[in-house]
């Protein structure tokens, strides 16, 4: 095999990959090559369910009557996920007392919560009524001391 035929084959490969990649963005993007003008937009715009008054209510509650509240699957003696399991060992290691909701008992609440917060996952942690995050963000707070501090203000308050 000589090189110009091996550079020859590369570059075909190339201009192949090129092409594809084109075709691939003129797929997604509706983009016109010809005229460089964008035909249509492709964004799908997602609108969240709303939430009926009752069930909002009923999450209200159980947000704002509790210092710490964590909704999650399963409850403290019986995390039921990885994550849940995770959010309540960060608590546990905080030495506070919490509320949970176990969400797989009520769909309703478990769907609800997402609206509530407009955070897609469980579990998701409230302080003192408002919206901390999931898992990943208690991690987060609870290396860097900030959780730890959150949640001591809050019961002093």
């Amino acid at each position: 095999m000589s090189s110009s035929y091996i550079i020859n084959c590369v570059s075909n490969m190339y201009s192949l990959l090129i092409l594809l990649v084109l075709l691939y963005i003129y797929q997604c993007s509706a983009f016109n090559p010809s005229t460089g003008v964008r035909m249509r937009s492709m964004k799908l715009k997602m609108q969240a369910p709303e939430l009926d008054d009752k069930l909002k209510a009923k999450l209200e509650t159980m947000v704002k009557d509790n210092k710490i509240m964590l909704f999650m699957k399963g409850n403290k003696l019986f995390p039921q996920c990885g994550f849940s399991n995770t959010a309540c060992r960060i608590l546990d290691a905080i030495n506070v007392p919490y509320e949970t909701v176990n969400v797989l008992e009520d769909d309703a609440v478990r769907n609800g919560i997402k609206v509530y917060s407009s955070w897609p996952t469980i579990p998701q942690l409230y302080v003192d009524g408002e919206f901390i995050g999931g898992t990943d963000i208690m991690i987060e707070m609870y290396q860097n001391g900030e959780l730890a501090e959150m949640i001591e203000v809050s019961q002093a308050s």
